[in-house]
Protein backbone atom coordinates (compact mmCIF):
# COMPACT_ATOMS: atom_id res chain seq x y z
CA UNK A 1 0.00 0.00 0.00
CA UNK A 2 3.02 2.43 0.82
CA UNK A 3 4.76 1.30 -2.53
CA UNK A 4 1.40 2.07 -4.54
CA UNK A 5 0.84 5.10 -2.54
CA UNK A 6 4.59 6.04 -3.34
CA UNK A 7 4.06 5.12 -7.13
CA UNK A 8 1.10 7.51 -7.50
CA UNK A 9 2.62 10.46 -6.02
CA UNK A 10 5.52 10.13 -8.85
CA UNK A 11 2.87 9.74 -12.09
CA UNK A 12 0.80 12.57 -10.81
CA UNK A 13 4.22 15.03 -11.34
CA UNK A 14 4.80 13.36 -14.43
CA UNK A 15 1.57 13.33 -15.77
CA UNK A 16 0.99 17.12 -16.05
CA UNK A 17 4.55 17.96 -16.90
CA UNK A 18 3.84 15.62 -19.82
CA UNK A 19 0.01 17.07 -20.63
CA UNK A 20 2.06 20.55 -20.32
CA UNK A 21 4.67 19.18 -23.16
CA UNK A 22 2.06 18.12 -25.66
CA UNK A 23 -0.35 20.99 -25.47
CA UNK A 24 -0.64 22.78 -28.71
CA UNK A 25 1.31 25.82 -29.04
CA UNK A 26 -0.54 29.01 -28.81
CA UNK A 27 0.71 30.40 -32.50
CA UNK A 28 1.38 33.72 -30.55
CA UNK A 29 4.71 35.08 -29.67
CA UNK A 30 6.14 35.39 -26.10
CA UNK A 31 4.90 39.39 -26.13
CA UNK A 32 1.72 38.38 -27.28
CA UNK A 33 1.26 35.67 -24.71
CA UNK A 34 2.39 37.92 -21.74
CA UNK A 35 -0.39 40.31 -22.95
CA UNK A 36 -2.62 37.86 -22.99
CA UNK A 37 -1.50 36.69 -19.79
CA UNK A 38 -1.36 40.55 -18.16
CA UNK A 39 -5.10 40.91 -19.22
CA UNK A 40 -5.97 37.96 -16.90
CA UNK A 41 -4.41 39.73 -14.18
CA UNK A 42 -3.63 43.06 -14.22
CA UNK A 43 -6.74 44.24 -16.97
CA UNK A 44 -6.22 47.72 -17.41
CA UNK A 45 -1.88 47.34 -16.49
CA UNK A 46 -1.88 49.43 -13.45
CA UNK A 47 1.11 48.46 -12.80
CA UNK A 48 2.54 50.06 -16.25
CA UNK A 49 3.04 53.78 -14.99
CA UNK A 50 2.62 53.61 -10.89
CA UNK A 51 6.76 53.91 -10.59
CA UNK A 52 6.67 56.87 -13.24
CA UNK A 53 4.05 58.35 -11.59
CA UNK A 54 5.75 58.41 -8.70
CA UNK A 55 8.51 60.00 -9.58
CA UNK A 56 6.70 63.23 -10.50
CA UNK A 57 7.86 66.39 -8.83
CA UNK A 58 6.64 69.50 -9.97
CA UNK A 59 3.42 70.81 -11.41
CA UNK A 60 2.15 69.09 -13.92
CA UNK A 61 0.14 70.59 -16.96
CA UNK A 62 -0.87 68.04 -19.79
CA UNK A 63 -1.10 64.41 -19.19
CA UNK A 64 -2.01 62.53 -22.87
CA UNK A 65 -4.25 59.81 -22.01
CA UNK A 66 -4.26 56.64 -24.65
CA UNK A 67 -3.48 53.94 -26.22
CA UNK A 68 -0.40 53.12 -29.01
CA UNK A 69 -0.43 56.37 -31.15
CA UNK A 70 -0.46 58.23 -27.42
CA UNK A 71 2.75 55.66 -26.28
CA UNK A 72 4.47 56.40 -29.49
CA UNK A 73 4.31 60.01 -29.88
CA UNK A 74 5.95 60.16 -26.57
CA UNK A 75 8.42 57.21 -27.68
CA UNK A 76 9.27 58.13 -31.19
CA UNK A 77 9.42 62.55 -30.37
CA UNK A 78 10.57 62.86 -26.64
CA UNK A 79 10.94 65.82 -27.04
CA UNK A 80 7.64 67.43 -27.52
CA UNK A 81 7.12 66.35 -23.94
CA UNK A 82 8.44 69.04 -22.17
CA UNK A 83 8.61 69.60 -18.41
CA UNK A 84 5.13 69.16 -17.30
CA UNK A 85 3.46 67.35 -20.13
CA UNK A 86 3.37 63.45 -19.52
CA UNK A 87 2.64 60.62 -21.83
CA UNK A 88 0.51 57.79 -20.62
CA UNK A 89 -0.54 55.57 -23.52
CA UNK A 90 -0.19 52.02 -23.56
CA UNK A 91 -0.48 50.11 -26.89
CA UNK A 92 -3.50 48.33 -27.51
CA UNK A 93 -5.83 49.65 -25.10
CA UNK A 94 -9.54 49.89 -24.91
CA UNK A 95 -11.75 53.09 -23.47
CA UNK A 96 -12.71 50.19 -21.05
CA UNK A 97 -9.01 50.26 -19.78
CA UNK A 98 -7.94 53.75 -19.92
CA UNK A 99 -11.02 54.58 -17.52
CA UNK A 100 -10.11 52.07 -15.20
CA UNK A 101 -6.66 53.65 -14.94
CA UNK A 102 -7.86 57.32 -14.99
CA UNK A 103 -7.42 57.92 -11.71
CA UNK A 104 -4.17 56.84 -10.81
CA UNK A 105 -2.46 57.91 -14.54
CA UNK A 106 -4.55 61.34 -14.78
CA UNK A 107 -6.36 62.54 -11.93
CA UNK A 108 -3.91 61.54 -9.06
CA UNK A 109 -0.99 63.97 -11.18
CA UNK A 110 -3.56 67.02 -10.32
CA UNK A 111 -2.74 67.79 -14.27
CA UNK A 112 -4.13 71.34 -15.65
CA UNK A 113 -5.23 69.34 -19.04
CA UNK A 114 -5.70 66.19 -20.00
CA UNK A 115 -5.93 64.81 -23.70
CA UNK A 116 -8.02 61.43 -24.53
CA UNK A 117 -7.26 59.67 -27.12
CA UNK A 118 -8.77 56.72 -27.29
CA UNK A 119 -11.42 54.19 -29.67
CA UNK A 120 -9.18 52.52 -32.26
CA UNK A 121 -8.92 49.69 -30.29
CA UNK A 122 -12.73 49.59 -29.19
CA UNK A 123 -13.34 49.56 -33.08
CA UNK A 124 -10.95 46.87 -33.64
CA UNK A 125 -12.63 44.95 -30.67
CA UNK A 126 -9.28 44.07 -28.79
CA UNK A 127 -10.76 43.55 -25.37
CA UNK A 128 -13.92 42.30 -27.24
CA UNK A 129 -16.90 43.91 -29.38
CA UNK A 130 -18.17 47.07 -28.63
CA UNK A 131 -20.63 49.28 -29.74
CA UNK A 132 -19.96 53.60 -30.71
CA UNK A 133 -22.31 53.95 -27.57
CA UNK A 134 -20.05 52.43 -25.36
CA UNK A 135 -17.17 53.63 -26.45
CA UNK A 136 -18.76 57.30 -26.21
CA UNK A 137 -20.26 56.10 -22.81
CA UNK A 138 -16.53 55.69 -21.43
CA UNK A 139 -15.15 58.74 -22.92
CA UNK A 140 -18.21 61.12 -21.19
CA UNK A 141 -17.24 59.14 -18.41
CA UNK A 142 -13.43 59.94 -18.24
CA UNK A 143 -14.85 63.96 -19.21
CA UNK A 144 -16.94 64.14 -16.20
CA UNK A 145 -14.16 62.69 -14.12
CA UNK A 146 -11.47 65.00 -15.57
CA UNK A 147 -14.17 67.91 -14.86
CA UNK A 148 -14.91 66.73 -11.50
CA UNK A 149 -11.53 67.37 -10.46
CA UNK A 150 -11.15 70.69 -12.02
CA UNK A 151 -8.99 69.37 -14.64
CA UNK A 152 -9.78 70.99 -18.54
CA UNK A 153 -10.49 68.34 -21.27
CA UNK A 154 -9.09 68.08 -24.80
CA UNK A 155 -11.32 65.25 -26.82
CA UNK A 156 -8.45 64.30 -29.52
CA UNK A 157 -9.87 62.64 -32.84
CA UNK A 158 -9.22 58.99 -33.42
CA UNK A 159 -6.77 59.11 -36.67
CA UNK A 160 -7.96 57.81 -39.88
CA UNK A 161 -7.45 54.39 -40.84
CA UNK A 162 -9.40 51.90 -43.36
CA UNK A 163 -7.75 48.87 -41.97
CA UNK A 164 -6.39 47.35 -38.85
CA UNK A 165 -3.63 44.98 -39.83
CA UNK A 166 -3.91 43.02 -36.57
CA UNK A 167 -7.94 42.92 -37.42
CA UNK A 168 -8.25 41.85 -40.84
CA UNK A 169 -11.71 41.89 -42.50
CA UNK A 170 -12.61 45.16 -40.12
CA UNK A 171 -13.58 48.28 -41.88
CA UNK A 172 -12.89 51.05 -39.21
CA UNK A 173 -13.43 54.13 -41.72
CA UNK A 174 -17.20 54.66 -41.04
CA UNK A 175 -17.00 54.07 -37.74
CA UNK A 176 -14.03 56.49 -36.82
CA UNK A 177 -15.87 59.12 -38.46
CA UNK A 178 -18.93 58.40 -37.00
CA UNK A 179 -17.03 58.42 -33.42
CA UNK A 180 -15.60 62.02 -34.40
CA UNK A 181 -18.22 63.78 -35.29
CA UNK A 182 -19.53 62.23 -32.17
CA UNK A 183 -16.74 63.58 -30.05
CA UNK A 184 -16.55 67.09 -31.60
CA UNK A 185 -20.21 67.61 -31.23
CA UNK A 186 -19.64 66.47 -27.32
CA UNK A 187 -16.61 68.54 -27.07
CA UNK A 188 -18.87 71.79 -27.76
CA UNK A 189 -21.38 70.56 -25.99
CA UNK A 190 -19.62 70.42 -22.80
CA UNK A 191 -16.99 73.31 -22.96
CA UNK A 192 -13.74 70.34 -23.66
CA UNK A 193 -11.39 71.07 -26.48
CA UNK A 194 -11.62 69.10 -29.96
CA UNK A 195 -8.27 68.21 -31.43
CA UNK A 196 -8.93 67.63 -35.00
CA UNK A 197 -5.80 65.12 -36.02
CA UNK A 198 -7.61 63.01 -38.41
CA UNK A 199 -8.43 66.38 -40.54
CA UNK A 200 -4.29 66.67 -40.77
CA UNK A 201 -3.77 62.76 -41.15
CA UNK A 202 -6.18 62.47 -43.60
CA UNK A 203 -5.06 62.58 -47.64
CA UNK A 204 -8.75 61.95 -48.48
CA UNK A 205 -8.38 57.86 -48.50
CA UNK A 206 -6.79 56.76 -45.47
CA UNK A 207 -3.76 57.80 -43.22
CA UNK A 208 -1.01 59.74 -45.63
CA UNK A 209 0.99 56.90 -46.62
CA UNK A 210 4.10 59.47 -46.17
CA UNK A 211 3.35 59.16 -42.25
CA UNK A 212 2.34 56.20 -41.22
CA UNK A 213 4.12 52.67 -41.69
CA UNK A 214 1.18 50.67 -41.12
CA UNK A 215 -2.19 52.57 -42.45
CA UNK A 216 -2.62 53.18 -38.47
CA UNK A 217 0.05 54.18 -36.53
CA UNK A 218 1.85 57.60 -37.44
CA UNK A 219 5.82 57.66 -38.38
CA UNK A 220 7.87 60.67 -37.31
CA UNK A 221 6.41 62.84 -39.91
CA UNK A 222 2.86 61.81 -38.47
CA UNK A 223 3.90 63.05 -35.23
CA UNK A 224 5.32 66.48 -36.50
CA UNK A 225 2.18 66.99 -38.26
CA UNK A 226 0.07 66.33 -35.08
CA UNK A 227 2.07 68.83 -33.03
CA UNK A 228 0.79 71.99 -34.26
CA UNK A 229 -2.67 70.48 -33.82
CA UNK A 230 -1.83 69.47 -29.92
CA UNK A 231 0.24 72.72 -28.86
CA UNK A 232 -3.36 74.79 -30.61
CA UNK A 233 -5.68 72.51 -28.83
CA UNK A 234 -3.65 72.97 -25.15
CA UNK A 235 -3.69 76.55 -25.83
CA UNK A 236 -7.35 76.76 -26.29
CA UNK A 237 -8.02 74.29 -23.05
CA UNK A 238 -5.82 76.95 -21.05
CA UNK A 239 -7.12 79.99 -22.11
CA UNK A 240 -10.53 77.85 -20.71
CA UNK A 241 -11.23 78.94 -17.04
CA UNK A 242 -10.62 75.60 -15.52
CA UNK A 243 -14.23 73.57 -14.40
CA UNK A 244 -15.07 73.51 -10.55
CA UNK A 245 -13.96 70.67 -8.73
CA UNK A 246 -16.86 68.86 -7.27
CA UNK A 247 -15.28 66.17 -6.24
CA UNK A 248 -12.95 65.34 -3.02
Amino acid sequence: MVMKSLLMSMLIPLSAAAIAQTRPPTGQTPREDAAEERLRTDFAWLGRYQEANARITGPVRVVFMGDSITQGWFDMMPGFFTPGRHGRGISGQTTPQMLLRFRQDVIDLHPQVVQIMAGTNDIAGNTGPMTLEQTEANLMSMTELARAHGIRVILASIPPADRFPWRPGIEPAARIAALNAWMKDYAARTGATYADYWNVLHDGQALRAAWTSDGVHPNRAGYAAMAPVAEAAIRIAMATPAPRASAR
